[in-house]
Formats: structure tokens, C-alpha cells, sequence
């Protein structure tokens, strides 16, 4: 019995490492390029860009999650992705929401004549 219980554990820590390390690997650079979009002088991707970060903000991460597992089958009439790519998908797409705008914030904070140091 606890044999079984700790096994079970360690196959959700498994999957929990693995959830986390590509959610990083993958939000981390979809951040910056969201960033640099939202400093962006050409004004439309600008307004694209945060207008998806204060969407993904803006709504919850289970709805996001949900969106992600059901929306292709309810579009396309077809399968829809695994369960563990929809949780990679939406917690990536979110993270670097978030990202985007830690990075935007460092950026901005930095004066102009600090850039070379």
C-alpha cells in the first residue's frame, strides 16, 4: 500500500518537473518577444501585444486551460490535444503574459545612458 501511494507520488512529481521545465523553457523567450512587441514603435503590434497580455492576464488559468483542451474539438470537430500538451500550451502562453511584463519593467527602468554599462 504505501509502496503504490509513493510510487504514484513520484510519477506526479515526475510529471510536475517536466510541466515546470518546459513552461519555462518556453515562456521565457515567448516573453521577451512579447515585450519587445509591446515597446514596439509600430503602433499595431504594440496594441496586439498587450492587448494579449492584459487578455491572459485578465482571465483565469483554469479558463485558459479549458479553452486550450476543448476549443480545437469544438472548432474543428476533431480530437483534441492531450491533456499534457494542453497544460504545456496554456501555462506557457500565460507565463509569458507574465514574463512579458517583468521583462517590459526592467527594460523601461533602465535609463538610455546606462544601456553600455
Amino acid at each position: 500500500m504505501l509502496l503504490t501511494v509513493t510510487q504514484k507520488l513520484l510519477e506526479g512529481f515526475g510529471t510536475s518537473c517536466i510541466i515546470f521545465i518546459v513552461t519555462l523553457l518556453a515562456a521565457l523567450p515567448l516573453g521577451l518577444v512579447i515585450a519587445f512587441g509591446s515597446m514596439s514603435r509600430f503602433k499595431p503590434i504594440a496594441w496586439l501585444t498587450r492587448g494579449f497580455v492584459w487578455i491572459m492576464r485578465g482571465t483565469p488559468l483554469m479558463l485558459q486551460l479549458m479553452i486550450v483542451y476543448y476549443g480545437p474539438g469544438l472548432l474543428w470537430e476533431g480530437n483534441s490535444v492531450s491533456k499534457l500538451s494542453a497544460v504545456l500550451i496554456a501555462f506557457s502562453i500565460n507565463y509569458a503574459a507574465y514574463f512579458s511584463e517583468i521583462s517590459r519593467a526592467i527594460s523601461s527602468s533602465v535609463n538610455v545612458p546606462l544601456y553600455p554599462s
